[in-house]
């Protein structure tokens, strides 16, 4: 069964910019947060960015001012706008959303060239 579908990775040049997106299933109630990791080769699953459904966001210090997260609460997605696009950035990024449980999506690669 489907719980969470992550769209808009792909190969974007340094300085470019991409969106990514996920929509979580309806069969997931009580999300109280939404958000994004990322898992570099060799390195561990790290936050990105994450929502909490009654206010704040937190951020990755490298990420700051690059990346703004956003979300529909009513239609369980949430997106992540990556402007100013590096190459350390490149990692497959996970979609996670947490009740008392964390679900992920299958993770999407983002890749990009200096």
């Amino acid at each position: 069964q489907v719980q969470l579908v992550e769209s808009g990775g792909g190969l974007v040049q340094a300085g470019g910019s991409l969106r990514l997106s996920c929509v979580a299933s309806a069969s997931i109630t009580g999300i109280n947060a939404m958000g994004w990791y990322r898992q570099a080769p060799g390195k561990q699953r790290e936050l990105v960015a994450l929502m909490f459904t009654f206010g704040g966001t937190t951020y990755a210090d490298s990420v700051k001012g690059r990346f703004t997260i956003s979300r529909d609460n009513a239609r369980n997605t949430v997106d992540l706008q990556m402007n100013a696009l590096k190459p350390e950035d490149t990692a497959v990024y996970y979609c996670m959303a947490r009740t008392s449980h964390a679900y992920w999506g299958q993770g999407t690669q983002v890749t990009v060239s200096s």
